[in-house]
């Protein structure tokens, strides 16, 4: 830590901070934008002592794994997507699998789903992937070791950090859930047991020694060593089905990047177990087939409509289609242009149109994929451009903290289809094809995306937090950069709409023009309104030819950029 700060005073260092309006910073070179200013400056720190995008991204990820921990952590999972210099592209998949004890029904009794079951407590935990996709994405594409990145954030969390308002709201709404496990309670909480106020010193000093053992021993400390004999002892005291024998069996995967065009853009996206690649693909497909800039010229409600009744497309066939294609039929016909066309028919531009069913992709048993949330968006001048949108699920996870470990545990076994039809903690509906099995992996929304122009050319990347919002807050970002030509900070800044086909309403924020939302209703739309629809972060070439990073203004956090 105190070697990134004696570099970056040798350098010229631009940041700035959100007010009302999203923060953005430019440089020649070296951009990071996250939800959390100590983050970001870990990132730059990165930067600084001689890294690349990818290190910056990475240690920015890691410190919110002590920072904002409530969202993202070691004890959850990440997707990783890399443009590299020579044009090639890498895609990271450390999302967590069930254990090898999972079955289908486990969270069914007496013919019922039990959602507390899948989403708080001991059961709710599937094995941890995300260290394992930073430890990868390191060794193929980074210039600095894991140690190096691990440290200062080990530092922060044990000298403390001041929590934000977003963290003690967080933490006010979870404390007597966290306050029933030792190691939540001992790590989270104030000795009495009560949470932390805003503007108070949070120290995790449990948390520091993991950061520090995995730093001096590897990963094997985590995956095969005192970590996850730790967790499996506690697991199997506590009626858990997750075992060491779990930890030492996963693995990240490099998977084949998803492709696809949007007008006179390529759009490179996650494939399956993320629904959010195939489905952000899949709604611009067919909005391709109407001209959106003349339409929000002309009419901004009907605009809007559009683009709400092809959000509803493509979550009744992400409801039906989309699992873990190691495991499941994906069908790759659900990003074929002509089906897109059929489906953009079958909207009435001007009223809404139910959606009884999921759509029929061509040769959808034979053209088929390979076998809470944080976004972290970096670029620099070499050509690194990274997306990492990384999760440990809802609010704290599981809300459990092995004592002594200081890590918080995912639920994301709750993204799985616990009983089809029956909606997890983010009123999602899942079918057999996302149901629980041994080493499967939970289907997810995130959705880290790159834009790149007709040669190939890096333009933007871009992604959200916020459950399956993450979806539709991407698709609105890439519309009004890429069609609405619009700055990048007016881009993420401007409110959202939302529409997951069940329920069938509109999500819309209340910062929405009054208009709008009269107008949808006029269409046809239940409306519901909400004060935020998530928070993205994104970077993108400026006018100029300058690298741009901009963090969401809806909560705290930074963008911040470094000139070598």
């Amino acid at each position: 830590m105190k070697l990134g700060l004696q570099l970056l005073g040798l350098l010229s260092l631009t940041v700035l901070f959100s007010s009302m309006h999203a923060s953005a910073a430019k440089a020649e070179e070296c951009v990071v934008a996250s939800v959390n200013p100590l983050a970001t400056q870990a990132g730059l720190n990165a930067f600084a002592e001689g890294g690349n995008a990818v290190d910056a991204a990475i240690a920015t990820a890691l410190t919110l794994g002590v920072v904002d921990n409530h969202n993202s952590g070691l004890g959850g999972g990440c997707f990783i997507l890399i443009r590299k210099p020579d044009g090639s592209l890498v895609a990271i998949d450390g999302r967590e699998k069930a254990p090898a004890a999972a079955t289908r029904d486990m969270y069914v009794r007496d013919g019922v789903a039990q959602p507390e079951l899948s989403t708080t407590g001991p059961l709710a935990v599937g094995v941890p992937g995300a260290l394992a996709a930073y430890s990868l994405a390191t060794e193929k594409c980074g210039q600095l070791s894991l140690p190096q990145l691990l440290l200062p954030a080990a530092e922060i969390a044990a000298e403390g950090f001041a929590l934000d308002r977003v963290y003690t709201r967080k933490l006010a709404a979870t404390a007597a859930t966290l306050a029933r496990v030792n190691g939540s309670k001992c790590s989270l909480l104030k000795p009495d047991e009560t949470p932390y106020a805003e503007g108070e010193i949070l120290r995790q000093p449990d948390l520091a020694n993991s950061y520090r053992q995995i730093a001096e021993h590897g990963m094997d400390w985590f995956y095969r060593g005192e970590f996850a004999k730790q967790v499996g002892q506690w697991m199997a005291d506590n009626g858990g089905i997750l075992t060491a024998a779990d930890f030492a069996d996963y693995e990240s995967k490099q998977r084949e990047p998803l492709v696809t065009t949007y007008r006179d853009w390529q759009i490179v996206g996650f494939p399956p177990p993320s629904s959010g690649g195939v489905h952000v693909a899949q709604m611009l497909n067919i909005l391709e087939n109407f001209n959106l800039a003349q339409e929000f010229k002309n009419d901004p409600v009907r605009a809007s409509h559009l683009i709400v009744e092809a959000m509803k497309l493509a979550f009744v066939d992400r409801a039906y289609w989309l699992g873990d294609a190691d495991f499941v039929d994906v069908p790759r016909g659900l990003i074929d242009k002509d089906y897109a066309k059929t489906l953009a028919e079958r909207i009435d531009p001007n009223k809404a149109t139910p959606v009884p069913l999921h759509g029929d992709p061509p040769r959808a048993s034979e053209n088929l994929f390979g076998k809470h949330t944080t976004h972290i968006a970096s670029a620099d001048s070499l050509g690194y451009w990274v997306a990492i949108t990384a999760t440990v699920n809802t609010t704290f996870g599981s809300k459990v903290i092995v004592p002594g470990t200081g890590i918080v545990l995912n639920n994301e076994m709750d993204d799985f289809s616990s009983q089809p039809g029956v909606p997890n903690a983010f009123g999602l509906i899942g079918a057999e094809n996302n149901s629980i099995a041994p080493g499967k992996r939970p289907l997810s929304s995130m959705s880290p995306t790159i834009v790149l122009d007709s040669d190939g050319e890096p333009v933007l990347t871009v992604g959200a937090a916020g459950g399956p919002k993450i979806i539709t807050q991407v698709l609105q970002t890439i519309i009004r950069k890429l069609d609405l030509n619009e700055d990048l900070a007016d881009a993420v800044a401007a409110p959202r709409i939302h529409h997951q086909w069940y329920p069938d309403s509109v999500l819309a924020e209340n910062s929405l023009p009054k208009e709008i939302i009269e107008g949808l209703k006029k269409h046809g739309h239940q409306i519901e309104g909400t004060s935020s629809s998530g928070v993205t972060q994104a970077v993108a070439l400026d006018a100029n030819g300058k690298l741009i990073g901009v963090h969401d203004p809806r909560v705290p956090g930074k963008a911040g950029s470094v000139t070598r």
